[in-house]
């Protein structure tokens, strides 16, 4: 049987740790373990931390006296982790039954997967974990190459894949490294363009992680804001391709392949910004034709090709307006 760690980082979600941490120890895996790292939470984190502890031998704990960051969670349960796979799961997310078991029969099958992830739910607010739909046992599995993977993201410039659902072999993990702190907003992307170095992606057709929306997200201001978020992506893509991806073979080719899938992920923002009203529509063209001057005479319409979501996306927008 494979085993698992399972770090959650928390600063003062105390109003979610149980249920993201039962979200585990629910999990139908015989070996799993648990690392609670509290930043010095000022709510009552710490009592329901050291409570489910008590209960359950699974169950570590990490309490700093002093806040160090998320990169210092991050890093500290990479450290820990010993397990043959490892998750990093916030706190205020939660795992969906059988979500465990479905990625490690994956990857036992094949111990050149690095990594694989499914689809999230998403709930808002402080609702209580609806009831998830039952999710097949063995859902079909597309396998990408991590250099695919690698370039699949260059053309997008986003990476459509939920951060709670991702399951890594523990190797590939300590090979990859820890979360660069440079990156304090797109830290994720970086990692994980360095774990495909490290073997072969795995998409999984299901339901594996739910992620909560909320005013204390740590990436809500970034999604309101998207200019925001597309320079924190240019940025993790500039500090992959400077370490470890300018290895790669035809590498700067690849960065300049970010850099204009980035720039055309800015352009169509744009567009549906000023569909939208939005007075950030200039500054995400002005981004654009920084980062790839073409865009300010061709419409980069082959973006939207490859964007398996944007037919749903534009009938979602044009609902809007129409509205």
């Amino acid at each position: 049987m494979a085993s698992i760690d399972v770090v959650i980082p928390n600063y003062n979600y105390g109003r979610y740790l149980e249920a993201c941490v039962n979200s585990v120890l629910s999990q139908d895996i015989a070996e799993v373990r648990v690392l609670i790292v509290d930043n010095a939470s000022t709510d009552d984190s710490t009592d329901v931390a050291k409570r489910l502890a008590a209960a359950d031998r699974r169950v570590e704990l990490l309490l700093r006296p002093k806040n160090l960051g998320p990169h210092a969670s991050f890093n500290a349960g990479i450290d820990w982790a010993r397990a043959d796979y490892f998750l990093l799961l916030f706190a205020d997310d939660f795992l969906v039954p059988g979500a465990l078991h479905r990625a490690t029969t994956v990857m036992e099958q094949d111990r050149g997967i690095a990594f694989c992830y499914g689809r999230d739910v998403a709930i808002q607010g402080n609702v209580a974990i609806p009831e998830i739909e039952p999710q097949p046992t063995s859902p079909p599995v597309r396998l990408m190459t991590g250099r695919a993977f690698i370039e699949r993201f260059c053309r997008l410039g986003v990476f459509q894949i939920p951060g709670p659902s991702i399951i890594v072999r523990t190797s590939a993990q300590k090979r990859a490294g820890h979360y660069r702190p440079t990156l304090p907003h797109s830290d994720d992307y970086e990692l994980w363009l360095r774990l495909a170095l490290h073997g072969t992606v795995a998409e999984l057709d299901c339901v594996q992680a739910g992620i909560r929306s909320h005013d204390a997200n740590r990436s809500t201001e970034l999604w309101a804001h998207q200019i925001l978020h597309i320079r924190h992506t240019a940025d993790a893509a500039e500090s992959f391709f400077y370490h470890e991806g300018r290895w790669l073979d035809g590498a700067e080719m690849l960065r300049r392949r970010a850099r204009r899938g980035i720039a055309e992920r800015a352009y169509w923002s744009a567009v549906s910004h000023v569909l939208r009203g939005n007075g950030e529509a200039w500054k995400l063209l002005m981004l654009a034709f920084s980062m790839a001057p073409a865009t300010a005479v061709l419409p980069p319409l082959g973006y939207l090709l490859h964007r398996p979501d944007t037919m749903s996306r534009m009938r979602s927008l044009l609902a809007k307006v129409w509205r």
